[in-house]
């Protein structure tokens, strides 16, 4: 079977269940955990011969030989017993339950996972179906799994910008479901870019990669999506960590950061006070490396990036509009991020492109600098691709090529080597162009959210787009005004 009829099958699959009340979440972690355990029978067998830490009576046999109820309550026992096993397998199945209740329904996705020969496949192929299904799975937005999953168009292009050597280490505290990671091993691994040397493989496949994902559920499909494009090793340590990435210093300098952190302006922590009733309170991080204390996670994530980042690192970040222009901390961090890194490039992104809707958003590039009296932004070069852009996420949907002019606007040979394409007088049109420092220090609170195009939408009644693309950027920009009220609201203390 190709690609397409796995993935076909899969999915068909799942439209039996979801009559059971069986989300496309739910399924896809079903899978994950079988997947897994067929996998690990493969590679207990001639040539391998590895032992992958899976008792015997939990392996991939004593779910082929049961039926029945004798299946489910061996299945659960399974799920539980191998969640508290170390490394990568523990990761894969910490907090697992069964979620199909009908025993010939597990029956049968048993055994559809059974008539495939996962380690043989080639990791392109079963990698790409696991993306497709975790794409499938993040266009089920009543589920809220889109927001662990940025538009992979958009990852392509930011590891195309940040353009990843062999041999350096990359790190997302934030990693979803593993899209950065999967992209940038994709760029590392193309034989028209690298031509790998055995320990430089090694050191892609075992000590490239590293990560924080605090759900559970996320950070098991992330586990799964990497060591099916065969990055680490079934039997060896989890590169995605459990652990708050903000609580902390990482304890690793790495060399590159691409990370979509997840949207929402703060951070908070439920408890229960003395009348018994659920309260919570914004969360702040009381670091010592950070600029300033806050309690929006964005800021928190920005500071946390930096800190991550050798004196020689670079990184590409997500982040909603309030970032640029937030006063307080905010304008505390973005001097910062101008005299203690080179802020060098913004990228403003379309509405229409996130699962999360309502989300503006930008893409900032900086590289981490030694201390020093002199500062190191000198200029910023902006690329709007924001104005008079429509995309949606069924009908147009953003692709790479969208966004290739601004990688060679961007010039990641020599980004040192820019030219504008704006002009005031000959090209006002133009999308990408630089402001310097000063220009930027002389803003209100150093508001790095800048725009120059003219909204065409406003003037131009006969380019409008089409009636359901204009409905969707309508809504688009309700949702984005209902969550910035909300932040406006939740900033005063009156409502989150």
């Amino acid at each position: 079977m190709n690609t397409a009829s796995i993935v076909s099958r899969v999915w068909s699959f799942c439209t039996t269940l979801r009559d059971d009340g069986v989300g496309y979440g739910d399924y896809l972690e079903q899978l994950t955990y079988l997947i897994f355990l067929k996998m690990a029978d493969e590679y207990s067998r001639p040539p391998y011969n590895r032992d992958v830490g899976i008792p015997a009576e939990y392996g991939w046999p004593s779910l082929t030989k049961r039926r029945g109820a004798e299946l489910e309550v061996h299945y659960v026992t399974l799920l539980r017993e191998l969640g508290n096993r170390p490394g990568v397998l523990g990761q894969i199945f910490t907090k697992s339950q069964n979620k199909i209740q009908d025993p010939a329904k597990l029956n049968r996705l048993i055994d559809m996972v059974n008539d495939v020969a996962w380690v043989t496949m080639g990791a392109d192929v079963k990698g790409d179906i696991y993306e497709s299904l975790l794409e499938k799975n993040a266009e089920d937005t009543k589920s809220g799994a889109g927001q662990y999953f940025t538009p992979r168009a958009l990852i392509k292009a930011m590891v195309a910008c940040l353009a990843p050597e062999p041999g350096r280490t990359i790190a997302d505290p934030a990693c979803g479901t593993g899209g950065f990671f999967l992209a940038a091993y994709d760029y590392l691994t193309d034989p028209k870019r690298y031509a790998l040397d055995k320990a430089q493989k090694a050191f892609l496949k075992h000590e490239t990669f590293f990560g924080n994902e605090i759900v559970a559920n996320t950070r098991r499909l992330c586990l799964m999506n990497m060591f099916l494009h065969n990055i680490g090793e079934i039997d060896g340590a989890a590169p995605v960590s459990p652990a708050d990435a903000l609580i902390a210093p990482s304890g690793r300098s790495v060399d590159y950061v691409l990370a979509n952190p997840p949207f929402g302006k703060k951070s908070s922590m439920s408890f229960t006070n003395a009348d018994g009733e659920e309260e919570s309170d914004d969360l702040t991080y009381n670091r010592q490396d950070f600029w300033a204390t806050t309690s929006n996670k964005q800021l928190n994530f920005v500071q946390h990036i930096r800190t991550m980042l050798k004196t020689t690192g670079r990184a590409a970040v997500v982040v909603p509009d309030n970032v640029l222009f937030e006063g307080g901390a905010g304008e505390t961090i973005r001097r910062k991020l101008l005299d203690n890194t080179d802020l060098h490039t913004i990228l403003r992104l379309p509405t229409g492109i996130f699962y999360a809707h309502g989300v503006k958003a930008n893409v900032i590039f900086f590289d981490n600098r030694e201390a020093s009296p002199t500062p190191w932004t000198r200029e910023v070069w902006y690329y709007d691709y924001r104005t008079n852009v429509h995309h949606t996420l069924k009908k147009k949907q953003m692709a790479f090529e969208h966004l290739a002019d601004f990688v060679k606007c961007y010039n990641p040979a020599n980004r040192h080597e820019r030219k504008a394409t704006w002009d005031a007088e000959s090209n006002p049109e133009g999308r990408w162009r630089m402001f310097t420092r000063e220009e930027l220090l002389a803003r209100d609170k150093t508001s790095l959210d800048l725009f120059w195009l003219k909204d065409k939408s406003l003037t131009d009644l006969d380019n409008l787009p089409e009636p359901d693309e204009l409905a969707e950027d309508i809504i688009e920009n309700l949702e984005a005004g209902l969550n910035s009220f909300r932040q406006v609201l939740a900033s005063l203390g009156k409502g989150g």
